[in-house]
């Protein structure tokens, strides 16, 4: 059965691919039958008017750990959907490391079939591992994973040492045009660290991980997408040391895109300071000329997507001291008033923002959602940007309300999601 049609009149409709903004309405069931001027609506259809708030794709968020199976405790699919409803995020692309991992084609169809029915709606898809049990030796059957609807293989926050798993890795993905999401990182550089390496490391006692284990790490995995000729997704950039190598890979034509985390592009290293354990991320937020050049690569379309990095920890692995603390932010419910401070900023124009996290990641997944056109499925939300607020993680709908955005001021939120037609969040 149909949904029941829905009528949003007197809104102001953000369309990504338009790159424009427009007054106007928008008529939709499980699908959208029509955008525009529209002047009336079919018999028993919900008429709402948005009374000048903003309507928009609902957002699609290519990194996020959910605990089940296994790790329950941190995270569920119905935690998870209940806060993605209400932060907007209408798909979730859930990273494998899992317990188990997601390395076989029958826990992939596990989280296709679990996922959404626990999850209140929300879209989940799987991102399914590169290498089985994550431990970088072997690789995955790729083939068979993406047959059962991985829609993309990543190592999660375990990069691949071993230069000749990821070429293989990447040359049998490319068979079959699937996305490597690598994180780049040296974990030789890296190990001991727990934040950005220095004059703040320094001064805290902290060890420190420097820009080049990132830079480094990218270079190879820029050079190995070149000579296979697979799709590659630099996962969670941090440093302006990284930029210029992945220019000049585009130049070169590499196949090569690459994403940032929500928290790098409105934090720094400061926020670390004071021992601020909700703070420590991996990659660690760095210096303020990281953070700003992190923006402008957005801006210039270096860096394609922008994703929440929802890492949800329980109070017991963050109030630790610094050095003992677990890394990682939950982020579903502040990805879009986050990636919306860039817009209050001037930053970056509106639709610029919104299309990192919609119209953008629908491309690279290969997904119809993403955009406000006639057919797209129905998975809308209704916001008003300006909204102002101050965060209070104990709010937070996850299970965990680790977020280094604790405290303070953002502008933003969700008055209804919509997906497929129905309402998941808002009156």
């Amino acid at each position: 059965m149909s949904t029941r049609p829905t009528l949003i009149t007197n809104a102001q409709l953000i369309d990504p691919a338009k790159s424009k903004v427009e007054t106007g309405a928008i008529l939709f069931d499980d699908s959208i039958l029509d955008v525009g001027a529209i002047t009336s609506a079919p018999d028993g259809a919900e008429i709402i008017d948005a009374d000048g708030a903003h309507v928009a794709p609902g957002l699609i968020d290519m990194r996020v750990i959910i605990g089940e199976p296994g790790a329950e405790h941190k995270e569920t699919f119905k935690s998870a959907g209940r806060a993605a409803a209400a932060g907007g995020v209408t798909t979730m692309v859930m990273m494998p490391n899992t317990t188990p991992i997601i390395d076989d084609q029958s826990l992939v169809d596990y989280v296709i079939r679990r996922g959404p029915d626990r999850s209140g709606g929300v879209r989940i898809l799987p991102a399914a591992a590169l290498t089985k049990h994550l431990d970088g030796e072997l690789m995955t059957e790729i083939g068979l994973m993406a047959e059962a609807g991985a829609v993309m293989f990543s190592n999660g926050d375990k990069p691949i040492v071993d230069s000749r798993v990821l070429r293989r890795a990447l040359s049998y993905a490319s068979t079959f045009g699937a996305l490597v999401a690598h994180r780049p990182e040296d974990p030789f550089l890296a190990e001991g660290g727990v934040m950005h390496e220095g004059e703040l490391a320094a001064r805290l006692g902290l060890a420190g991980i420097p820009a080049a284990a990132e830079a480094i790490m990218a270079e190879r995995d820029l050079m190995l997408a070149e000579l296979t000729r697979g799709r590659l997704l630099l996962d969670m950039l941090s440093s302006a040391l990284t930029l210029p190598i992945l220019n000049r890979a585009k130049d070169r034509g590499v196949d090569a895109v690459a994403s940032v985390n929500v928290h790098h592009l409105v934090l720094n290293e400061n926020d670390v300071d004071g021992y601020r354990t909700f703070a420590k991320l991996s990659p660690p937020l760095r210096a303020e000329d990281d953070r700003a050049a992190l923006v402008n690569a957005v801006r210039d379309g270096l860096i394609d997507v922008i994703v929440s990095g929802h890492d949800p920890r329980p109070a017991e692995d963050k109030r630790l001291p610094f050095a003992e603390a677990a890394f990682g932010a939950v982020g579903l419910e502040t990805l879009l008033p986050g990636a919306l401070s860039l817009h209050h900023r001037d930053d970056i124009p509106l639709t610029q923002v919104l299309r990192a996290v919609t119209q953008k990641p629908a491309e690279l997944l290969k997904l119809p959602q993403g955009r406000l056109a006639k057919g797209a499925p129905a998975d809308i939300i209704l916001l008003d940007v300006a909204a102002p607020f101050r965060l209070d993680s104990d709010t937070l709908r996850s299970k965990s309300n680790n977020s280094p955005f604790d405290e303070k001021l953002m502008q933003g939120a969700v008055k209804r999601t919509f997906i497929a037609g129905k309402t998941v969040f808002g009156a």
